[in-house]
């Protein structure tokens, strides 16, 4: 009897859910197959959190019980909204720096796992952008719409999709770009006391890209990335005005990470900059990147590693700081064309004490670098600036990516300064010096005076060519050195408005012809006679 029962209100339950009609134009077996995909569709799985407990926390480094299954470089959230970054994984605990005050942060408080390693929103949307180490605006002017987002720490490109570095990455300086010439690709440092305009080179460079990044050759364009690490906000937003009046702000990304920032944001500014020039490198275009300055990443890694008690090394600097430059400067490569054929050019600055260049971090940037400009104190008081010392600053790379019109004039110039130095050494002790040691002086002169330049007001190669040729051809020889900065000033002025035909050849031809060579030693021959007159 039960079971008649149950059928019967069995079947009552299924009339009442399902009108004949509905069976009638659905058969039995789509029935079942809807039901069966309802079934295998249900989530079974549950949503689990790995959480772990504060056991101290102090000097921004928190030591975390639990989070067993957590993975290094890790981003970590504090239950008071902080993150964090995983970085030494103990038996009994992990070791988290915190990005940001950790006084938001109280022993026993919840830490969980937010699955992800550390990562940052990339893209073109980030142009024209100040962000924080992390990646979040910092300029109030809204949030930033980027939908793609990539890892801090990749791992930098192997030997096969690279190739060797062959177009010029000009930096509108003369002295750079005529001696120590610079790839895109290039690792080049610029190194120097502090005050001695290391930060001005790198700021022309971004401002002598405007002639580029205003065409519409993509291939021309380069992007640029400035990391400011451990600087004054004064001087961030000093910078971000100076690239906002040159109108350069447009192709520019500033990531900041001031003085007054956590030293685990110091510490890994760097590497977010690096990761959003390396998405202009893998899409087939050009970046530059300039990282102001490695000196003090460093100090905020030793920092780090010291509070973490990781055992010191040389400075007391831990012992993979080597490690720490290497693998970010390594991620700067021009790619072959299988691989889009884009290119990320890096300028680290390093900061030295007076002047020694063999201290533990330069010696370490100097050898992963392909080059250096050193900059010296001494040059900068005697007015020379940029304070380049020509005899130290090389560019292991760079004239193989130089143009031809630029190698023709400059070839002899650095081997004559370099005799000029030598020989200036002795000219301080007496006068009797033969003819051609005279000559060799009167040329040094003029061509140090001729390389001086203003702060931002970089200059176009063509012009450079056109200068530099009249004071290596020895047209300036009979000219008083002081009136080098005028005649220079005056020559470019009269070329521009007199001579454009000349410069656009210079720039579109990239080398000086017989023909070219014969027009220019006209000019400045016929222009040499009006100026002295």
């Amino acid at each position: 009897i039960a079971r008649n029962t149950l059928g019967a209100a069995f079947v009552a339950t299924r009339n009442i859910h399902a009108s004949k009609t509905c069976f009638q134009k659905t058969g039995t077996a789509e029935v079942s197959s809807i039901l069966e995909e309802r079934i295998l569709g249900a989530d079974t799985s549950a949503e689990l959190e790995e959480t772990g407990r504060v056991l101290s926390i102090g000097d921004g480094i928190a030591r975390v019980y639990g989070l067993r299954n957590v993975q290094a470089e890790e981003m970590v959230e504090f239950s008071s909204g902080l993150k964090g970054m995983s970085l030494n994984l103990e038996p009994d605990n992990v070791g988290v720096v915190v990005f940001g005050n950790d006084r938001l942060i109280k022993e026993g408080d919840v830490v969980k796992r937010t699955g992800a390693i550390v990562d940052v929103p990339v893209g073109e949307e980030l142009l024209g952008r100040v962000v924080d180490a992390l990646g979040n605006p910092i300029d109030g002017k809204g949030p930033i719409t980027s939908k793609i987002r990539r890892r801090v720490g990749l791992k930098a490109p192997g030997i096969i999709p690279r190739i060797s570095v062959r177009e010029p990455m000009q930096t509108g300086i003369k002295a750079v770009d005529s001696l120590v010439p610079i790839g895109r690709g290039q690792r080049e440092l610029i190194i120097g006391d502090r005050q001695t305009g290391k930060t001005s080179i790198a700021i022309d460079t971004i401002i002598n890209q405007k002639r580029f990044n205003d065409g519409t050759d993509e291939k021309k364009k380069l992007y640029c990335i400035y990391v400011a690490i451990g600087q004054k906000r004064s001087t961030v937003a000093q910078l971000v005005k100076r690239l906002t009046d040159a109108d350069a702000m447009k192709y520019t990304i500033v990531v900041s990470a001031t003085a007054s920032d956590a030293a685990p944001l110091q510490y890994l500014a760097p590497y977010s900059g690096c990761s959003m020039g390396e998405y202009f490198r893998d899409n087939g275009k050009h970046a530059l990147i300039i990282y102001d300055d490695l000196s003090k990443q460093a100090v905020a890694y030793r920092q780090m590693s010291l509070l973490l008690r990781r055992p010191p090394g040389r400075e007391a600097y831990p012992g993979d700081v080597f490690y720490l430059h290497s693998r970010l400067l390594e991620r700067a490569a021009k790619m072959n064309d299988s691989f889009g054929g884009g290119s990320l050019t890096a300028l680290p600055v390093i900061e030295t004490q007076a002047g020694d260049v063999s201290a533990y971090i330069p010696t370490n940037v100097i050898s992963i670098t392909d080059g250096q400009i050193f900059l010296e104190t001494e040059l900068f008081y005697k007015g020379i600036r940029p304070a380049i010392n020509v005899g130290l600053s090389v560019s292991r790379v760079g004239s193989a990516a130089q143009t031809r019109a630029m190698k023709q004039v400059a070839g002899t110039m650095k081997l004559e300064l370099a005799q000029y130095r030598e020989v200036a050494a002795f000219a301080q002790f007496g006068s009797d010096l033969d003819a051609a040691t005279q000559q060799l002086l009167n040329r040094g002169v003029r061509l140090t005076e001729l390389l001086k330049q203003g702060q931002y007001v970089p200059m176009a190669i063509e012009e450079q060519v056109a200068v530099i040729y009249a004071g290596v051809r020895g047209h300036l020889d009979k000219l008083e050195p002081s009136k080098i900065t005028k005649f220079e000033s005056a020559f470019l002025a009269h070329v521009l408005s007199q001579h454009q035909a000349l410069l656009s050849t210079i720039r579109t031809e990239g080398k000086i012809s017989d023909q070219t060579e014969a027009k220019l030693k006209e000019i400045v021959t016929s222009f040499l006679a009006t100026f002295e007159a």
